[in-house]
């Protein structure tokens, strides 16, 4: 009775003690607490094995994430202090990385979950902002083999034997006369060359420096008089109410001198943006702009000097200025002026003679295609001809045959001409200009 009383006390002892174990160990804490009921009976959810495998799993998990968070850390601390210009030494120190993953370890379930780090990343990349310490300037603009074109240039106007040389505003005043005076000379010239030749704008200057070319002389002077000096410049009878309009504002404003600035010569009636440049350059000796005429507008096109096609002299002067060097813009005028005069002509540009021939864009497309000579295969003349129908006695031409009752002489002359049109283009009766002021 004694034992039989004795083994269930001990038995439900131990019993006791090993639930008490179970409870309060780790390793059972999972399997005891996750149960399901079913009536009276409880059944084990997992067992051990598989709780201590879930366990480690968790825990490889949460150290993963934790590593991957300390490295996101480190690189905003680095990305951060490298914007501001601090040192960064001490927080990406391996003290701070202990001390990161010291705390993760404590705190196990604070962690966050394992997220895919490729959308982290480029959304922090994408705010990362990268300066660099010196600007650097995008490069201008400037036409291909520009320098080499310019070298040729100068070398064909070495011998400085163009009409702008010679007649030229530079060479129309008067050397001896007052620092005023010879700057009005200067103005003068420039306004009468407009559209003129330079033969044409030295003629005149010359006559009017012979009658007194001075604001005050100018401004007594009456404008049948001033016109007969300065016939025939082109459009002379607007040119002499330019003239007489702008000697009186430079004598009654400018003390009898022209201004020495470029907004206050544009403000003269007849002076454009090209004369003010160049009364700047000869008269005050002072660059301000590039002085761009017909020659220079057509040549700077001509040679691709202009980034794109330019229709009149102020977008090339624009487009020049944009790009060419400012030692240059007192030269270029001159150079080019000259240069269109003698070869890169207007109408039939001497091409052939030309030492730019093999890099200007425009070689050999600016000159008007030649007429075919008369009585070759291509004249237009010889296809109509060959297609008339010969009769008897039409010659060709056709005429009815002569008859026999009104027979009419022919001149040979009228036949040979109708037969052979001549060679030499016939020259144009030029009309006698007649100066009727």
């Amino acid at each position: 009775m004694l034992l039989a009383t004795v083994r269930p006390t001990c038995s439900t002892t131990v019993s006791y003690a090993f639930h008490c174990f179970k409870m309060t160990s780790p390793y059972f804490v999972e399997s005891t607490a996750v149960i399901t009921r079913s009536g009276n009976r409880t059944v084990p959810h997992a067992g051990l094995a598989t709780t201590l495998k879930t366990r480690m799993e968790r825990r490889v998990l949460s150290a993963a994430a934790s590593r991957a968070h300390v490295k996101l850390e480190e690189e905003d601390s680095s990305v951060s202090n490298q914007s501001l210009g601090r040192d960064a030494s001490d927080i990406g120190s391996s003290r701070f990385r202990r001390s990161s993953i010291g705390q993760s370890k404590a705190e196990p379930d604070k962690a966050q979950p394992l997220l895919p780090l490729a959308p982290i990343l480029r959304r922090r990349r994408g705010q990362v902002k990268v300066e660099y310490d010196g600007k650097v300037e995008p490069k201008h603009w400037e036409p291909p083999d520009w320098s080499k074109q310019l070298g040729h240039v100068r070398q064909m106007r070495s011998a400085r034997d163009a009409p702008v040389d010679i007649m030229g505003a530079e060479k129309c005043y008067d050397t001896h006369a007052p620092d005023e005076v010879r700057r009005y000379q200067v103005l003068v010239s420039l306004m009468l060359s407009s559209q003129t030749r330079d033969q044409v704008t030295s003629a005149a200057l010359q006559r009017l420096r012979a009658h007194g070319c001075t604001v005050d002389n100018i401004v007594n002077t009456d404008d049948d008089t001033l016109g007969q000096l300065i016939y025939p410049v082109g459009f002379w009878r607007t040119k002499v109410k330019y003239l007489k309009q702008t000697s009186v504002i430079l004598q009654r404003e400018f003390r009898g001198d022209i201004p020495n600035t470029v907004e206050g010569l544009v403000r003269l009636p007849g002076v454009g943006p090209k004369m003010a440049h160049l009364a700047m350059d000869i008269a005050w000796h002072q660059v301000s702009g590039i002085g761009v005429d017909t020659h220079v507008h057509r040549i700077s096109n001509r040679l691709g000097w202009t980034r794109a096609g330019t229709k009149n002299p102020e977008e090339t002067r624009k487009a020049l200025e944009d790009w060419l060097p400012r030692d240059l813009w007192s030269e270029i005028n001159w150079l080019l002026v000259g240069f269109g005069q003698q070869v890169c002509l207007p109408v039939n540009p001497l091409c052939s003679v030309c030492l730019n021939k093999h890099s200007c864009p425009s070689a050999h497309q600016a000159s008007p295609a030649k007429r075919p000579k008369a009585g070759s295969p291509r004249s237009p003349h010889s296809a109509k001809t060959s297609r008339v129908k010969l009769e008897p006695g039409s010659l060709g031409l056709g005429l009815p045959p002569p008859s026999s009752s009104s027979a009419t002489p022919v001149k040979e002359e009228s036949l040979a001409t109708a037969l052979s049109p001549p060679l030499l283009p016939r020259k144009r009766k030029s009309k006698a200009k007649t100066f009727s002021p």
